[in-house]
């Protein structure tokens, strides 16, 4: 069986094949980016989908419109002004199956072979693997502790050919857990302007600020209508629905309305019902009030936690929200090897080259803290601290 030569440079999720080895339940793994299961409304949801069938049955199970259930992208519109100060029109959001499919959809539009994508250095793997299908050349823009830097990325565009988008995640980066300050926002939009260049803000992470303030999006100071945002209901609410939305320039939404009605026609009725409902007849903002409560304790204890059991060398970011934080192991300490001794010890991180398209360094990981308990939360950080010592000796 003949495949497509795309196929060549598609391979499987490191991260999803490293879920299926530390799904194994005496494994401590902070290597997903998974929510807390025990925070999802599990019975709001149930009595919310017994009485959507009753009133709207019928219409949930029909097929329904590419763009999305107009109430919902209505409260997602209503949404992203209060929180992000950004004003957009509920016809300019389409709903997507995740926001994943989003990613998968700007590949599709955007990219032919050989074009350029311009991403943080690292970057969210998922992303890079969505794009790598269109056979790109990924350019990584240097980064540092306050996210992206600007000047960096203009003297790139003067010289590089060819590139088509940018992807960024400004708040609480996957995997880096970094977020950029308004300063930095301001000068990387006067650069795309520049250039004209067209910009995928993904924003998963944004509600789940432990300090200071929810920062405006991008998309909030776009003047040219070159940022595309990438919405989800996953670390809000439930990830297992796979709702996301994009918000564009609506005719940069035709495309990825076409696109979508070549993929799947619609995303599905009554997930998008049961997200509505809930919004409708539940408060979404104490839901997530209660979620950054308890992420914020994980957060301040793996951090004590390794203040208090990791050599000294090792180092990591302090994110202000989010879900993960990016660990450097000291000098000569290689990520690969300290990965398998986890392993061995029955704790899990991911490897932090997975997250470069080009540039390897075998000494970081991704951790993250909003999945365990806290028991083992500590635990976990105990025996990885371990395996770091063993590697230095």
């Amino acid at each position: 069986m003949k495949l497509a030569k795309r196929m060549e440079r598609m391979q499987a999720s490191e991260i999803r094949e490293l879920l299926k080895l530390t799904a194994q339940p005496e494994i401590i793994s902070f290597a997903g980016g998974l929510p807390a299961p025990e925070l999802f409304p599990v019975e709001e949801i149930a009595k919310i989908s017994h009485d959507l069938i009753l009133k709207e049955g019928r219409q949930l199970l029909q097929y329904g419109t590419t763009e999305g259930r107009v109430t919902l992208r209505e409260k997602i519109a209503k949404r992203m002004a209060d929180k992000y100060k950004t004003v957009v029109d509920p016809d300019d959001i389409l709903i997507t199956t995740g926001s994943q499919q989003c990613l998968d959809f700007a590949g599709k539009i955007f990219l032919d072979p050989g074009d350029v994508v311009l991403c943080e250095s690292p970057s969210y793997l998922g992303a890079l693997n969505a794009f790598n299908a269109y056979e790109p050349v990924f350019v990584e823009v240097p980064t540092d502790e306050g996210g992206l830097i600007p000047e960096e990325l203009d003297k790139i565009l003067e010289t590089t050919p060819r590139c088509k988008f940018i992807y960024v995640i400004p708040d609480f980066q996957n995997p880096t857990g970094r977020t950029w300050t308004l300063e930095r926002r301001k000068k990387f939009m006067e650069v795309v302007n520049k250039y004209n260049l067209p910009v995928l803000e993904d924003n998963p992470y944004g509600e789940l600020r432990y300090e200071g303030e929810i920062m405006p999006s991008l998309k909030s100071m776009d003047i040219k209508g070159l940022v595309m945002f990438l919405g989800t209901f996953s670390k809000i609410f439930c990830p297992g629905l796979r709702l996301g939305w994009v918000a564009a320039e609506h005719s940069v939404l035709q495309e990825f309305v076409k696109v979508k009605q070549s993929a799947d026609l619609h995303t599905s009725n009554f997930d998008q019902g049961v997200a509505d409902a809930y919004m409708e007849n539940y408060d979404l903002d104490e839901h997530v009030r209660d979620i950054v409560a308890r992420y914020r304790k994980r957060r301040n204890l793996i951090i004590q936690t390794m203040e208090k059991e990791f050599p000294k060398g090792t180092e990591w970011t302090h994110p202000q929200g989010g879900l993960f934080l990016w660990m450097t192991f000291p000098e000569g300490v290689s990520a690969l090897k300290v990965f398998e001794k986890c392993i061995e010890m029955k704790v899990a991180g991911v490897i932090g080259d997975a997250f470069y398209p080009n540039k390897k360094t075998d000494r970081s990981m991704r951790i993250n803290y909003s999945n365990m308990p806290e028991d083992k939360i500590v635990e976990g950080i105990k025996r990885m601290a371990k395996a770091i010592r063993d590697c230095m000796a």
